[in-house]
């Protein structure tokens, strides 16, 4: 504590009044503990219920920010709810938001055993929309209202992607017996889903 003390008085001499305010700021730093209230493991943050205040119960329990990036744990960081936690955190413009956090006596947190679900669904970027072709997005997350059905290979109107001339021609081209059991399928569930009403030639 001694020597924190020795480097911020000097620091103090040396420089203007910037380097006073953020000494004013640690000072500020207070002390509580609680538990995690709720934490969105995908968007890495959450609010915390600060029951005690530097030591000191609260009547009604209090909410402070918390983002993963305070966490003192190894690996993925994220706590689960009701997590007792220990924390130190500051008054900001958006509120209470914690500078550290803790496991009960500055144990690591325990975290959550969820994990976010949208790296395990990640598809692969030939993937396009099949409301508007565009690449990128699916036809759930589509700005665009609901277009007229058209073939998802080759985007033409006149036919759908079951009877496609462009697929089938390179179908011919790269076919390997693996990969025509899925083709097929693939291609019988399209037909299902854009020519519900017209009955089956075949």
């Amino acid at each position: 504590a001694a020597e924190s003390g020795e480097m911020g008085s000097g620091s103090t001499q040396t420089l203007t009044g910037g380097c006073a305010q953020s000494e004013e700021e640690e000072a500020a730093l207070s002390r509580g503990s609680g538990v995690c209230k709720w934490f969105n493991v995908r968007m890495g943050f959450g609010f915390l219920a600060m029951s005690s205040r530097d030591g000191a119960p609260l009547e009604q329990p209090l909410d402070v920010f918390v983002h993963q990036s305070k966490l003192h744990m190894e690996g993925f960081r994220s706590l689960r709810e009701g997590e007792p936690v220990e924390f130190t955190y500051k008054k900001s413009s958006k509120g209470l938001e914690s500078v550290r956090v803790t496991g009960p006596n500055g144990a690591p947190c325990l975290g959550s055993e969820r994990r976010p679900k949208s790296a395990q669904k990640r598809r692969s970027k030939g993937d396009r929309c099949y409301n508007c072709g565009g690449p990128g997005h699916h036809a759930k997350e589509c700005q665009l209202p609901p277009q007229p059905k058209k073939c998802h290979f080759c985007q033409s109107v006149s036919h759908m992607v079951a009877s496609c001339p462009v697929k089938a021609q390179q179908q011919q081209q790269h076919s390997s017996p693996g990969s025509q059991g899925i083709t097929t399928s693939a291609r019988e569930e399209e037909e299902e889903h854009s020519q519900p009403n017209l009955p089956s030639e075949n």
